[in-house]
């Protein structure tokens, strides 16, 4: 089983490590990841009171029934190597790395991360947000599987990836959805998890319900969210429906009888059905599971 199909990623939450309260608050907050912010959302000048808070919020308690994720500023700037000794203390669930764009940044990464103590069970989520990453995808997904810290999630910076290439992130994303689908590929193919790209105007909540809904049918595991308000639409869209969650019970339950034990594929009420939908209803329910236990943890 993927480490990624049993650990639910509907909603990511960005938090700037500047902002104390909103720190505090995330404890409180029903999203499945929160990722600790030192790059974009913080001023240059504010980067190491940003530190110093990450410590201070890591060591007064822990993140309970949250994956925990630090955003590191980008390999060979001078905040990098201070980050990494701050996600070294702090010892979250994964680093995220942004602007990661060749084989080479793997290779620096995993130097840094060993000369700084960062522990090996402490995973990398990468930003995909440059050209060059979109240009060199699979090779580089390979490559960060292969490396240390290991790679375990692709995150779409849409913002960014506009911005470089001056396409109109705007008619739906009309004109990056090859490149959103190119992500999601190679994400499947490799079998890693992928989170979509946040939507920027939270005021706007029927815009980012008709983005997330076009998330999931694009298949990608969750979305990054920059708001609380945008955490339970993001939840609900990305877990398996009840419709689904009967569905896949009652594939599960067709197979497991023992004429159907070595079937290659069986009629269930008038539809045919092959062992590629068993292996599909297996993750929902895995997925609905997981979901339910945190949900429990989280009472």
């Amino acid at each position: 089983m993927d480490h990624h199909t049993h650990r639910p990623r509907r909603s990511a939450m960005y938090v700037p490590a500047t902002n104390q309260r909103a720190m505090a608050k995330a404890r409180s907050i029903d999203c499945d990841a929160i990722i600790f912010d030192l790059e974009d959302a913080v001023a240059p000048e504010m980067k190491e009171t940003a530190r110093r808070n990450l410590v201070e919020a890591f060591t007064a308690e822990r993140f309970a029934n949250h994956e925990t994720v630090i955003r590191v500023n980008a390999i060979g700037t001078a905040d990098f190597g201070k980050d990494l000794e701050v996600v070294a203390r702090c010892h979250p669930d994964a680093l995220l790395v942004p602007k990661v764009s060749c084989a080479e940044d793997f290779r620096l990464l995993s130097a840094a991360a060993a000369g700084h103590g960062v522990p090996n069970s402490i995973g990398a989520w990468v930003m995909i947000e440059t050209a060059a990453a979109l240009s060199n995808l699979d090779h580089l997904v390979a490559i960060g599987l292969a490396g240390q810290p290991k790679l375990d999630c692709l995150v779409v910076g849409t913002n960014d990836l506009a911005k470089e290439t001056g396409v109109s992130p705007g008619d739906q994303r009309l004109f990056l959805l090859p490149w959103l689908m190119n992500v999601v590929l190679a994400a499947k193919h490799h079998r890693v998890c992928v989170l979509d790209g946040v939507w920027n105007d939270f005021a706007d909540q029927s815009g980012f319900d008709a983005e997330a809904s076009q998330s999931v049918k694009m298949a990608f595991d969750g979305k990054t969210l920059i708001h609380p308000c945008q955490v339970e639409p993001s939840n609900r869209v990305f877990s398996p429906s009840d419709v689904a969650v009967l569905e896949a019970r009652s594939i599960v339950t067709a197979f497991a009888k023992e004429e159907n034990l070595s079937a290659g594929v069986i009629n269930l009420s008038g539809k045919m059905v092959e062992r590629l939908h068993l292996l599909q209803a297996q993750r929902v329910l895995t997925m609905h599971d997981a979901i339910q236990t945190r949900a429990q943890l989280r009472r």
